[in-house]
């Protein structure tokens, strides 16, 4: 029995289709794949060391007093005027920074013998939803905190620290308000 030339041009195409969906399909598993590894790292991945304070009271008291204690604050009632988000050479009042972190802005605080160089990688984070700033009873070198949130790491090139922040800048009750009101950071 022999093929006609019709029927082997049809199946020659045939042919041709299943490779071209071999070419298109495989390299689309393939990044279908890869996003979704990459999703799964940055936003479901647990972050090994972060401590979760759970829902926390919000409100403003203009005459509120928050004690200072070896970690900072990660909500609470607080000042009505949030601080301004950027670095700080010195201390800042921890009623304006938890008016910040309930508009979603990431607290980098740090030991005040931190070392300058890890204390200027620190400040490269710094932007319109970070602030950074010494605090002298911290019991870790380096804390991040948002609303709720908190983990403290040893070094500023820890992994989990950039992943923090990535993962919870822009997540606080207020997310989206300014992080504008009070203080005057350096940048």
């Amino acid at each position: 029995m022999s093929v006609s030339r019709k029927e082997r041009r049809r199946q020659e195409l045939l042919r041709q289709r299943r490779r071209r969906r071999l070419l298109i399909g495989i390299p689309a598993v393939i990044i279908v794949l890869l996003l979704g590894f990459l999703i799964y790292q940055r936003f479901l991945r647990p972050i090994e060391g972060v401590q979760e304070f759970g829902p926390q009271q919000s409100g403003h008291d203009q005459n509120v007093v928050i004690e200072a204690t070896g970690l900072p604050p990660v909500g609470g009632v607080h000042h009505p005027t949030p601080l301004n988000c950027g670095v700080y050479r010195e201390p800042v009042e921890l009623r304006h920074a938890v008016h910040s972190l309930e508009h979603g802005a990431i607290w980098l605080s740090y030991h005040p013998d931190l070392p300058a160089e890890q204390v200027a990688a620190l400040e490269d984070y710094a932007d319109n939803y970070t602030l950074v700033a010494p605090f002298p009873e911290l019991e870790s070198p380096i804390v991040a905190t948002a609303w709720g949130l908190q983990l403290q790491v040893e070094d500023v090139s820890d992994p989990d620290l950039q992943r923090f922040i990535l993962r919870y800048k822009g997540q606080g009750p207020e997310a989206g308000a300014a992080c504008a009101g009070t203080g005057t950071p350096l940048s």
